[in-house]
């Protein structure tokens, strides 16, 4: 920390109405503030920094886009990956995947595109890795999730049907006629869309089930519609009926049964409380999550629509601190707001970093089931997972591991010395969270110090030098920076 200058302590310092609104959506629209996204977010107001994120094309993300370059199997298809001679014992494409994710939150500028993507990603999951999906999975990313993430519900619903990563992972590549697997059909309908109580019911799964059948992956890794395979009899599903077509016809008959899933109201309901879930609480108001899905009903579930909605509306105004960070993004958010960098060259530190977040539970994509990773905070809330964190904040704060990353100095996260050690722990938390901490915090840091709010700083101190890490730490530590 610099001596040249020092700065008062900012312990009575209460944050404006527009500096308050901005770290809010900060929190919630990315994986974390950083003091660059803060300053930016101030130049641009509010509504126009949400409108640029809306729009991620025009952000230039070329760092961050030149460091997945480092990872060339990521842009290969399904099909070459397999005629390439990828051996399906080998899992590393599939954790590349995963450590692709990470770094994209960590350093992308596109940040509302990766927690958008993050959504999806558990609402149309197809686990990472999984045995199934070896050399699909970054197809199924690329492909399906990022391409329409900010675009139409309904194609990405349908493109995700017909990916040979879905197809392996929910089993309909085994489903024929006269003997339909059902295991896309009801997950289709109970996590992709209406939901389980939408009140459908086992005959709308099988017949479901029937209308899928011969839409699969074949061997080469392509996913195709094979008509021979097709049950061809009509039916009714949850309303959609279709009738006795020609097999060559199947899959148009599909295509419509998906679109007509995407847009109907029990989907609106489900998919905008979900989002609602992760943007503004876990029990979100009826009042959003009602006019969200009006919007994606009128729109034909568009999604930038549906979250300009959310993003501008009094319940999400409402709701600062009323969500708790994940293990990935608190894990995530620490190394933003440590302005800590992606390596120099090669990948080894994002290997690393994966691993780390495999041990928390919290991998990109890496839930096993199909229903995606839970949302809401008593679902992560553990004395071993607590632990973890701290670990893990210690590990960043001290710049100790993974070696391989850009770690910024403890001792240079503050641009002035503050005249006083309250000021010295006021300063690292305006800092590292953005706003200031609580007072039984604050009062724990400088305990944790063993000095008063008012002790002078000498700018000797060598207790700051020597020991400014640990207190870096604890602020990273503190319940007010597991805000989202």
């Amino acid at each position: 920390m610099s001596r040249a200058r020092r700065s008062p302590a900012p312990s009575s310092r209460l944050m404006a109405g527009d500096e308050a609104a901005q770290l809010h959506l900060l929190r919630r629209a990315t994986h974390g503030p950083t003091p660059e996204s803060r300053a930016e977010i101030a130049r641009l107001g509010t509504r126009g920094w949400l409108e640029a994120q809306l729009n991620p094309a025009s952000i230039d993300d070329s760092a961050l886009e030149a460091f997945v370059r480092r990872f060339p199997n990521y842009q290969r298809s399904a099909e070459d990956v397999v005629r390439g001679g990828y051996q399906a014992v080998e899992w590393n494409l599939m954790f590349d995947v995963g450590r692709i994710t990470l770094a994209r939150q960590i350093w992308s500028r596109r940040q509302l595109l990766e927690v958008v993507v993050d959504v999806w990603n558990n609402l149309l999951h197809v686990a990472c890795p999984s045995s199934d999906v070896w050399s699909s999975r970054q197809d199924y990313d690329r492909t399906v999730i990022r391409r329409h993430a900010f675009g139409s519900f309904a194609d990405m619903l349908v493109d995700s049907a017909r990916n040979p990563a879905m197809l392996q992972f929910l089993d309909n590549s085994s489903s024929r006629a006269g003997a339909p697997n059902e295991n896309y059909a009801r997950e289709l309908l109970e996590l992709h869309t209406v939901g389980v109580d939408a009140g459908y019911t086992e005959a709308d799964v099988k017949t479901g089930a029937r209308l899928l059948t011969g839409l699969r992956a074949n061997d080469a890794g392509v996913s195709v519609f094979d008509a021979s395979r097709h049950d061809a009899g009509g039916g009714t599903v949850f309303g959609f009926s279709y009738p006795a077509h020609a097999p060559g016809d199947g899959f148009r008959w599909i295509e419509a049964y998906l679109r007509y899933l995407a847009v109907h109201p029990a989907t609106a309901a489900r998919v905008c409380r979900r989002l609602a879930v992760r943007f503004v609480s876990d029990e979100p108001p009826a009042s959003l999550v009602d006019r969200m899905a009006q919007v994606w009903r009128a729109g034909g579930a568009q999604i930038v629509p549906v979250l300009r909605t959310l993003f501008t509306s009094p319940e999400f105004a409402a709701s600062a601190g009323a969500k708790v960070r994940t293990p990935q993004e608190d894990f995530v958010a620490a190394l933003r707001t440590l302005g800590t960098g992606m390596e120099a060259s090669g990948t080894a530190g994002i290997v690393k970093l994966y691993w780390h977040t495999l041990d928390s539970g919290h991998a990109p994509m890496a839930w096993g089931a199909p229903n995606g990773y839970p949302d809401v905070a008593a679902a992560w809330a553990s004395p071993s997972g607590t632990l973890l964190r701290w670990n893990r904040h210690m590990d960043f704060a001290g710049g100790w591991y993974p070696k391989e990353l850009q770690f910024k100095p403890a001792n240079q996260l503050l641009d002035a010395l503050p005249s006083t050690w309250g000021g010295l722990v006021d300063a690292l938390a305006l800092r590292l969270i953005g706003s200031p901490l609580g007072a039984e915090e604050r009062a724990a840091l400088l305990q944790y110090t063993g000095r008063g709010a008012g002790t002078p700083l000498g700018s000797g101190d060598r207790w700051v030098q020597n020991n400014v890490q640990y207190l870096v730490a604890l602020v990273l530590d503190s319940p007010t920076f597991c805000k989202r």
